[in-house]
């Protein structure tokens, strides 16, 4: 029995030492494709150049830095208080009948194709932007709006996963002083939560910056600096798979060097996430 428990235990570690292997083989190939071209232009004009046109040797991705960034915050303009407000209702207000409806509903979101996304907001988002705020369709609101939803039930269930997991008896206390179920809930129940809702916060905006197919049908793909939300951009995943089907030399090495500025900030954004997570469960 001691010996089968053993092999187990063993087949348990191996298979996740052979996931770290995996995560290690896939970086060290990226930074072997991508390392040269930052070496020869320099990580300042790479990060910060302001012109990308591989055919005259120019890589630098600012533009697209930015426009992914735009994107991103636009997204959480989007989906933050719809997410908080899908949360806080599931978890305070509404009945564990309606909670079991509502909840798979709203993870059901993560299940849809983002290229599903992407015509919808090709049919519907286009001509409603043209229409209400001008411009051509294409730009950063358009994929905001769609990235907002996409990335919405990942913030909603942590976020509501967070704020259950509140002792009850916080809630008790707070309202046997007298404060309201509102005041409760707003400083009680959520910064208690703070640090579970901070992690879903982030993780959505990990999911936000590594999109892809959605972001090429509706964000325009110009590379240029934006200057207001209706102006189309190009992310730095969509350039990637834009150009990496007809891309050589120099021109491939910079789209995987793109893939190792996208690799760092997923890393970085999940150490945070990681981190403020186990922050609340110390406190």
């Amino acid at each position: 029995m001691k010996s089968k428990e053993n092999l187990i235990q063993f087949g348990l570690l191996l298979t996740a030492l052979s996931t770290i292997a995996i995560l290690l083989l896939i970086a060290l190939f990226i930074f072997q494709e991508g390392l040269p071209i930052i070496l020869k232009v320099g990580i300042s004009g790479f990060i910060c150049g302001s012109h990308w046109s591989p055919q005259q040797g120019q890589f630098g991705i600012f533009p697209m830095i930015i426009g992914t960034a735009w994107i991103t915050v636009g997204a959480l303009l989007v989906s933050l208080p719809l997410s908080m407000s899908c949360a806080i209702y599931l978890s305070e207000f509404s009945t564990a009948k309606v909670r079991a409806i509502l909840k798979p509903i709203i993870e059901l979101l993560a299940g849809i194709p983002s290229v599903v996304y992407g015509f919808i907001g090709m049919v519907i988002l286009f001509p409603m932007v043209r229409n209400y705020f001008g411009g051509t369709g294409p730009c950063v609101l358009s994929a905001s709006i769609i990235l907002g939803i996409m990335i919405l039930p990942t913030i909603t269930s942590i976020a509501l996963d967070s704020l259950r997991a509140v002792p009850y008896s916080f809630r008790e206390g707070s309202l046997a002083l007298g404060a309201t179920r509102w005041q409760t809930i707003r400083m009680v129940v959520l910064p208690a939560a703070k640090s579970g809702i901070l992690s879903g916060i982030i993780l959505g905006v990990g999911r936000a910056v590594g999109e892809t197919m959605a972001v090429i049908m509706i964000a325009g793909n110009s590379v240029i600096i934006p200057n207001s939300f209706l102006d189309p951009v190009r992310t730095l995943t969509a350039n990637i798979a834009l150009e990496m089907n007809y891309a050589i030399g120099d021109h491939r090495q910079a789209l995987f060097a793109t893939g190792i500025v996208l690799f760092i900030t997923i890393m970085i954004l999940n150490v945070v996430a990681n981190t403020i997570a186990r922050g609340g469960v110390k406190e």
